[in-house]
């Protein structure tokens, strides 16, 4: 990965939002409805070309495909994993967090608010549990190929600095879908690294930057009530030693690792800290850290890199724009968060990014797409004001 040799360069987390051009090609794939496939494939090629080319006119250095060929970054892999089958759509109970049993009012009125949200989209893609009844295998490469292709087509005339992609880490698809073949946990966690392994690796291999997505890395301690720092910290670190397992091989400077809270427009009063787990995001086998660095719950974390020796050719990728918020920030404001990083790790050794996906899934976007384009200009504005400071530019 490119470090920021001569201004701060910029980029963001993955997913961006989806038109409903887009939502029209992914809902009868996703729903085992008949299609076109042909048309499919076509649309879908376009519609990575406009939104790397959109990522482009706003100034961002390090672009991708938004995710727009993916329902749910996390469920996408239902097409990709052998060994699983589908459990039937039912109503699950509300995953008891510290945060929703600190705030239940709030959680109950935003679990209605979010029912009629969901019944005004135009189309409805469910994020399907699985559960694994066979041993877990890699059968996604059409899906896959076709991304990949899809991408390529869209950067030939993009003046990126260079082209990422993301793939979900084993242990979230652990948590998400339900074990009924392996023994053990661990069995089952390995078995699922070993599989996404073919899907890193081939990313990687097409020359694009590997992002793996993990946010249960920092949301572990929320949704675990009851769980001490240090208990967690156990379980956090034995998810990042197999994490890393899956990784072997690839060259961790064709890595970068993205972890969150999981929430977005929340109390958010129960977050683990930065301080304690730093050390374990660090030990991912990994080029750049991308972490939540923007919202009110976590903007003064800076201040824990004067107490973390970054390693050497190490980068950081904070959220200068939040995810969290519906404010805008100033572009003044941003340049601000980019130098306090910049003075702590050194310049060239900071990525300007955002906190978390603006459209993590197709089902409902966590961030009205005109705000998410706005606040990626600003992204943008923003380091070209910290670019000037920190080199003397103009």
């Amino acid at each position: 990965m490119k470090p920021s040799t001569d201004r701060i360069l910029t980029s963001h987390v993955g997913s961006l939002p989806r038109p409903d051009g887009v939502l029209r090609l992914i809902y009868p794939k996703e729903t085992g409805q008949p299609y076109d496939h042909e048309a499919q494939a076509r649309g879908m090629r376009n519609a990575v070309s406009d939104i790397v080319r959109r990522q482009s006119e706003l100034g961002i250095d390090i672009v991708n495909d938004g995710e727009q060929t993916k329902p749910n970054f996390i469920s996408y892999v239902r097409t990709r994993l052998g060994g699983f089958e589908i459990i039937e759509p039912a109503k699950r109970a509300p995953e008891l967090t510290r945060d929703a049993l600190a705030f239940p009012g709030f959680y109950d009125e935003r679990a209605k608010e979010t029912v009629i949200r969901r019944a005004n989209r135009p189309m409805q893609i469910a994020s399907l549990r699985m559960r694994c009844v066979g041993p877990v295998t890699y059968i996604g490469q059409g899906d896959l190929n076709a991304d990949i292709a899809h991408l390529k087509a869209a950067v030939e005339a993009s003046p990126a600095e260079e082209v990422f992609m993301t793939a979900i880490s084993p242990s979230n698809l652990e948590h998400s879908h339900i074990n009924e073949y392996y023994a053990t946990g661990e069995e089952y966690l390995a078995a699922l690294g070993e599989a996404m392994r073919v899907e890193y690796k081939a990313i990687v291999d097409a020359g694009f930057i590997l992002q793996i997505d993990d946010p249960r890395l920092a949301t572990h301690y929320d949704r675990t009530p009851g769980a001490s720092i240090e208990e967690c910290r156990r379980v956090m670190a034995q998810k990042v030693e197999a994490l890393n397992h899956s990784l072997r091989g690839i060259p961790e400077d064709r890595v970068r690792f993205h972890t969150c809270y999981s929430t977005n427009i929340a109390p958010r009063m129960h977050d683990l800290e930065l301080k304690h787990y730093v050390d374990l995001m660090l030990n991912v086998r990994a080029g750049a850290y991308s972490f939540e660095a923007a919202n009110p719950r976590h903007e003064h974390e800076w201040q824990v890199w004067e107490d973390v020796n970054l390693p050497a050719g190490k980068l950081i990728m904070p959220g200068v724009v939040s995810h969290c918020v519906t404010l805008v920030e100033h572009p003044e404001l941003v340049a601000q968060r980019i130098v306090r990083y910049a003075d702590v790790v050194g310049r060239e050794n900071v990525i300007a990014g955002n906190d978390c996906g603006f459209a993590t899934s197709a089902v409902l976007d966590e961030v009205h797409p005109e705000i998410a384009w706005a606040k990626l200009q600003a992204l943008t504005q923003g380091a070209m004001i910290a670019s000037k400071h920190l080199w003397g530019i103009g």
